[in-house]
């Protein structure tokens, strides 16, 4: 028969196995917390970029008067291309965001990777009062333009699946060319 001694010193024990499950629990749901706010993080910059980018490429269109050769304070000062609005989107890039590079293209990036793929469709957007002149090309006045951006977010947590272990997210916007 055993003395009330021993069954205390059974009960803290049992009570740090109680702990160590717990807390390896807690933990777990607190870093998946924390990489899937970095995820919705991920995605706010990404559909921002894509509008942000968007404006840059509606007022920068065939008849934007600036030359690209103009001393200009303001940076990317010149009527916009594909790879002008991809340089464009990667001077946004905000902090917490890892983009080891920006690419113009539309395929699916790898981890970590910006991509942007913009489109001048030479149409006037549906049901709009304008007309689309492409006269001066597809980024004419009066057209659209169209920015789609992708950005594959990688999950830091360990105990998340390979098939899972990363998201491709893609924003796109479109705005009717200014000038």
């Amino acid at each position: 028969m055993r003395n009330f001694k021993d069954l205390r010193s059974e009960k803290g024990s049992a009570t740090m196995v109680e702990f160590a499950i717990v807390s390896l629990v807690s933990l777990t749901f607190l870093l998946g917390i924390l990489d899937f706010s970095r995820a919705v993080y991920g995605y706010h910059f990404i559909s921002d970029a894509a509008r942000e980018a968007t404006r840059y490429a509606a007022v920068r269109g065939s008849t934007f008067t600036v030359a690209c050769s103009d001393p200009s304070p303001v940076a990317y000062s010149c009527k916009a291309a594909t790879t002008d609005i991809a340089d464009y989107v990667k001077s946004i890039v905000s902090s917490g965001i890892t983009a080891t590079s920006t690419s113009a293209s539309c395929s699916t990036p790898s981890a970590n990777t910006i991509n942007v793929c913009t489109t001048w469709p030479g149409t006037a957007p549906t049901g709009a009062a304008g007309v689309c002149n492409t006269a001066n090309g597809d980024d004419s006045p009066g057209c659209l333009v169209q920015v789609k951006v992708l950005y594959t977010y990688g999950f830091s947590l360990p105990l998340v699946s390979k098939e899972v272990s990363s998201v491709t997210m893609t924003s796109t916007s479109s705005m009717v060319i200014q000038q």
